[in-house]
């Protein structure tokens, strides 16, 4: 059966603000369990919030960036749910009104780029965290309350991408992003990042409509490669399902219950009840267990009527105006999409190298940008700096603001082994060496001797001396053994200690075996 995969992400951003949404509580992570907590987030009676102003220019500044449209008018409401880390037994969130809606973020994939649709982004407390102890058949579960009431956005996509890799692609854009500005580190080891994905299948029928399968919304995705994986196996579960049930007669079209998305007419899939009669099918919510690589179906979903929202008594609705946004917007600077087009424009970069530099963020660009003016060749200084930079970079576990290689000193290095024609070997000698150093590229050319061959008289004579004494690499060569060309060359990079120009012996041995 032909189909369409269909999943939006629902993405959660804690803010980068000291303090809780609500009160003077700290954010810091990694404190002693419930020791950042006072009576208002511990949800004690008679305590009052009070608006964290960071909190809400953050998210303003999130939104933006979005190319969200921002509600002058803007209010809060209560979330009604029961667990324990959540003490007050409601969330204060947005439901109706949120402060923006409508947005957008460009994505890069494999094939090609793409505009994923924001349907709203809101402001929203976090809960707290719980921890389940099942070791030694205790089975404890302990309440952490220090995340409670920090600043939490929440970013809710259109159901528009179509495979796992756009889901990951729009999870990295959105991470670069929100970094790039301040408003988040979004480290989803420590929560700040979190992600819920829904996804379900739309099956093509003769008619030209489309079955719907339930939506199943995975939870505990706790690393990007992990949205990745989930996505693939529920995609291959629910086809899997899908044919067995409709098979089987368990799951029947129900035609009564029509609808749309995008440019197509959808029929929902309904379970037949033991009279006959057909009933929808609900959506489910499903956790992702990434030990084993599957995902368990933990709960029928609640529908919003079920959280009973209505508007929070103790807040004051917040007003936005057009001169707050003119600010945040100057102040935003360029953002990664800009960045982006501009390398490939102004330095004639290609869309790869050019996403590889904006993905490192605006630092690295900077770097880039300083090595390519100082060197006078844009795609050389973005050859060293994803191929060999980086790898220093990662090697040593520090980012570029903290890269022991001037931006200058690289610039002069391409500079000067372009000029005096050092080949790549070579070259990278001389990296290592000013990396480990500090000294610039002449000192180092100077201390090691490096002296090119460049006349090609004498490289000819060396070419013709290793064509006479490798006779059997020749012949093999002229039997179509192209890869034989390589001892010839290696003779005569061994002669010339490696410090003739990979380039010009290839030139020259090539002519010369053409007229053996």
């Amino acid at each position: 059966m032909s189909h369409r995969i269909i999943i939006g992400l629902e993405v959660h951003v804690q803010l980068l603000t000291k303090t809780k949404l609500f009160c003077g509580c700290s954010t810091q992570f990694g404190l002693p369990p419930n020791s950042a907590t006072c009576p208002v987030c511990c949800g004690m009676p008679g305590t009052l919030p009070v608006m964290n102003r960071q909190a809400f220019r953050l998210s303003l500044e999130a939104a933006v960036a979005l190319n969200c449209t921002i509600a002058p008018f803007t209010k809060w409401d209560r979330k009604n749910y029961f667990y324990p880390d959540l003490p007050k037994n409601y969330q204060i969130s947005q439901y109706d009104l949120p402060f923006s809606s409508n947005g957008s973020l460009e994505i890069e994939t494999s094939a090609g780029s793409r505009t994923i649709g924001i349907i709203r982004a809101h402001l929203e407390e976090d809960a707290g965290k719980m921890l389940h102890d099942e070791n030694a058949g205790r089975n404890d579960s302990l309440v952490d309350l220090n995340r409670t009431g920090t600043p939490l956005l929440e970013i809710v996509s259109q159901p528009e991408m179509e495979t796992a890799e756009e889901a990951k692609a729009y999870l990295e854009a959105i991470r670069l992003l929100l970094r790039e500005i301040g408003v988040s580190d979004c480290e989803m080891q420590e929560g700040s990042l979190r992600c819920d994905a829904n996804v379900n299948l739309h099956v093509a029928r003769p008619d030209g409509s489309f079955v719907a399968t339930p939506i199943i919304e995975v939870k505990n995705l706790n690393t990007i490669r992990g949205v990745e994986r989930a996505l693939n196996y529920e995609v291959d579960r629910q086809k899997v399902e899908l044919e067995r049930n409709l098979e089987s007669g368990y799951w029947q079209i129900d035609a009564s219950r029509l609808g749309r998305f995008r440019d197509y007419t959808i029929v929902p899939v309904a379970e037949r009840r033991s009279d006959g009669t057909l009933r929808p099918v609900s959506k489910a919510t499903a956790g992702w267990d990434e030990r084993i690589g599957r995902t368990e179906v933990q709960r029928r979903k609640e529908e919003a009527s079920d959280y009973r929202y209505f508007p929070e008594p103790d807040l004051v609705p917040v007003t936005v105006d057009e001169a707050l946004l003119a600010q945040i917007r100057q102040e935003l600077g360029e953002l990664p999409a800009a960045q982006n087009a501009r390398l490939q424009s102004q330095y004639g970069l290609t869309a790869y190298d050019a996403g590889v530099l904006s993905h490192q963020g605006r630092a690295f660009v900077a770097y880039f940008e300083a090595v390519a003016n100082r060197c006078g060749d844009a795609k050389e200084a973005c050859n060293w700096m994803i191929n060999d930079l980086l790898s220093t970079l990662n090697e040593r576990k520090l980012d570029i603001k903290s890269c022991p290689l001037l931006a200058e000193s690289l610039g002069d290095m391409i500079r000067e082994i372009k000029a005096i024609g050092l080949n790549k070997q070579r070259a990278r000698e001389v990296y290592a060496e000013m990396v480990e150093t500090g000294e610039s590229v002449k000192q180092v050319i100077d201390r090691k001797g490096f002296k090119p061959v460049t006349d090609d008289n004498q490289l000819l004579e060396l070419v013709r001396k290793a064509i006479a004494a490798n006779p059997k690499a020749v012949a093999d060569f002229k039997k179509g053994k192209t890869k034989a060309a390589d001892a010839i060359k290696g003779f005569v990079m061994r002669e010339t200690k490696g410090m003739a120009n990979t380039e010009t012996v290839q030139r020259l041995l090539l002519e010369e075996l053409a007229k053996v």
